[in-house]
């Protein structure tokens, strides 16, 4: 395992749709399953390709053309937030069979779905899915009125043959998140005032320790991703993944 101090860094420089002019980036996680290929769309948008599935979280049509995107066995969709929830983005990407997974708030744009409360744990194509509570503590949209509620949004740990990843969604560092136990891989949002610091980043990780973190959801310029290498440089357990996103 690589110390987090020799931090890779890959950056998206333009809005170019990733499926068009734009060669996307991709990593491979190894399971004993299967290779996992995450491709990192942009924003909160990712793909993960596992044996037969192609599987889309949050789509969002300013990162891509989702209609030149690989189509979907399965969907996850975070929270109801406009760059989360995207209907054109979801219309273009779905297989006629597709399973959507989401919250309630989900349920009332796109009915039918698999709706997952926090704390719920669904299988769904053979992966082991787990519902995380997302929400703020501390950023406020106004006094007593968070950006992200609680009980409304989920983050998902999904289970790929030996190794659990887990996508947090527009969260900050609550205790249920620090309470997680066994992540191999953690995509943490890392945008204020709407997630979190580096300094609450950080705090999150050296509770729950995943072996490979992903910041997402950032905006390179505005982001102080120096700041998140600095507070975990002694960590040498976890590998800090930086790939660009906007």
């Amino acid at each position: 395992m690589k110390a987090v101090n020799l931090i890779t860094i890959l950056i998206f420089c333009s809005v170019i749709p990733v499926a068009a002019e734009q060669k996307a980036i991709t990593d491979t996680i190894t399971t004993s399953g299967g290779d996992l290929v995450i491709t990192f769309v942009g924003h909160a948008s990712l793909i993960m390709s596992y044996n037969d599935n192609v599987i889309h979280v949050d789509p969002f049509s300013k990162m891509a053309d989702y209609a030149k995107m690989p189509k979907a066995d399965i969907i996850i969709i975070t929270h109801e937030h406009s760059d989360h929830l995207d209907l054109q983005a979801v219309h273009n990407i779905k297989k006629p069979q597709a399973k959507i997974i989401g919250t309630n708030e989900v349920a009332k744009k796109i009915p039918g779905i698999i709706v997952m409360k926090n704390g719920e744990t669904q299988t769904v194509e053979g992966l082991r899915i787990e519902a995380v509570p997302a929400y703020n503590i501390v950023h406020m949209r106004a006094p007593g009125k968070p950006y992200h509620p609680k009980g409304v949004g989920n983050g998902y740990v999904i289970t790929f043959g030996d190794k659990r990843v887990y996508i947090a969604g527009d969260t900050e560092n609550t205790p249920e998140m620090k309470k997680l136990k066994d992540i191999d891989v953690a995509f943490l949002p890392m945008n204020l005032p709407y997630t979190m610091s580096p300094e609450m980043v950080a705090d999150a990780v050296k509770s729950f320790k995943p072996k490979i973190l992903y910041p997402y959801h950032f905006s390179m310029g505005e982001t102080n991703m120096p700041r998140l290498q600095q507070l975990l440089k002694d960590e040498q357990s976890i590998e800090l993944r930086v790939r660009g996103t906007r």
